[in-house]
């Protein structure tokens, strides 16, 4: 499962000495990431690679940019287009190379972007302002932020627009054929839990739920029905203890490889907390939890074998590399930090997948 060569995608703010996206080569067994070069884009903080490996998809100050992956895992750029509203925080792409969507955090506009059959990114097919609640007294709540745009497992005809602002996930029915997005259902979180990240299972029998500001992951059972999406709520637990939350906010959680785990990283404690998941129930129990010596881990990978993770300390400017043994219940630093100025994002993605 495991063999072949993969590298990393990393893309950053360019505010201050990145200049765009970082390639680095990925040595699995070792856990070690070691940098090749950096293709100038400006502040690609979200990416994402399609799902035949041929093109990487970024966010960019124009709106969104299409490169076409070489055999080495280098990087060309093929185009950039606006995508109709500010600047978007969040991509995806499905499955066969359609439509690219984006989340747009500062206007909460959720856009749809045809491709091309050459893998370029054509012209806006559709886009949605979500709104807020009139007259509210609570900021959060009238100023919507899309976080997240996640397309659903296996057939992807709906898409889930993550909203911290709203503290909803909106689901989206996709018409591929018309270019076309219609709100199916709405998914409600608790008031001021801000969901910032949802994520399935690579069976789709389970999705989370990671919201910012209350700290918690919503667990469901999740099945596509003729009727539409059904979310089943089976679990809240918490990403931090009950003394830390004053000063935390959930930043980023990811599933291993195998499904058998769910790591979660902690802006403000700076930790991350590993779960493991009932495969039966899709329930998590805490594994550990343990500081990263570092600032703001904004966004984690996990190694394709599952044996190392990544943090991305976007305050301390580095990557930081981990080991994790399961029996014994601990992580440990395992590399040198790498520097890198406001690292936001990271794609481990295998060459020739």
């Amino acid at each position: 499962m495991n063999e072949g060569k993969y590298v990393a995608y990393v893309g950053t703010y360019t505010h201050g000495t990145s200049v765009g996206i970082h390639i680095f080569d990925v040595d699995v067994e070792k856990g070690s990431l070691t940098e090749r070069k950096v293709v100038p884009i400006n502040n690609p903080s979200h990416l994402t690679v399609s799902a035949d490996g041929k093109f990487l998809y970024s966010i960019a100050d124009e709106g969104v940019a299409a490169f076409q992956i070489l055999a080495d895992g280098d990087l060309e750029l093929m185009n950039e287009k606006w995508i109709g509203g500010m600047r978007g925080c969040y991509v995806d792409v499905d499955n066969k190379n359609r439509y690219l969507f984006v989340g747009g955090y500062h206007d909460g506009r959720v856009s749809m972007m045809r491709l091309n059959d050459d893998g370029s990114i054509g012209e806006i097919a559709d886009g949605i302002f979500h709104t807020g609640m009139a007259r509210s007294m609570a900021e959060r709540n009238y100023r919507p932020h899309v976080n997240c745009v996640k397309l659903t497992p296996f057939g992807q005809n709906y898409l889930c627009a993550v909203d911290g602002g709203l503290d909803q996930v909106k689901i989206y029915q996709i018409d591929y054929a018309r270019g076309k997005m219609k709100i199916a259902d709405i998914l409600r979180g608790n008031m001021d839990a801000a969901p910032r990240m949802i994520r399935f299972t690579k069976d789709g029998a389970f999705a989370y739920v990671l919201c910012e500001e209350s700290n918690m992951i919503d667990a469901y059972a999740f099945s596509c029905t003729p009727q539409g999406p059904q979310f089943e709520a089976i679990q809240t637990i918490p990403t931090i203890g009950e003394k830390e939350k004053r000063n935390c906010a959930a930043s980023d959680i990811e599933i291993s490889e195998d499904g058998k785990y769910l790591f979660c990283s902690n802006a403000g404690s700076n930790s991350v907390t590993i779960y493991s998941i009932d495969g039966s129930s899709g329930k998590l129990s805490e594994l550990c939890n343990s500081k990263i010596s570092g600032d703001y881990p904004k966004t984690i990978a996990i190694f394709p074998d599952g044996n190392h993770f990544v943090s991305l300390n976007h305050d301390t400017n580095e990557i930081m590399t981990f080991h994790v043994d399961y029996d014994k219940k601990y992580f440990l630093m395992d590399q040198k930090p790498i520097s890198i100025d406001q690292p936001n994002c990271i794609f481990i993605h295998r060459l020739g997948a």
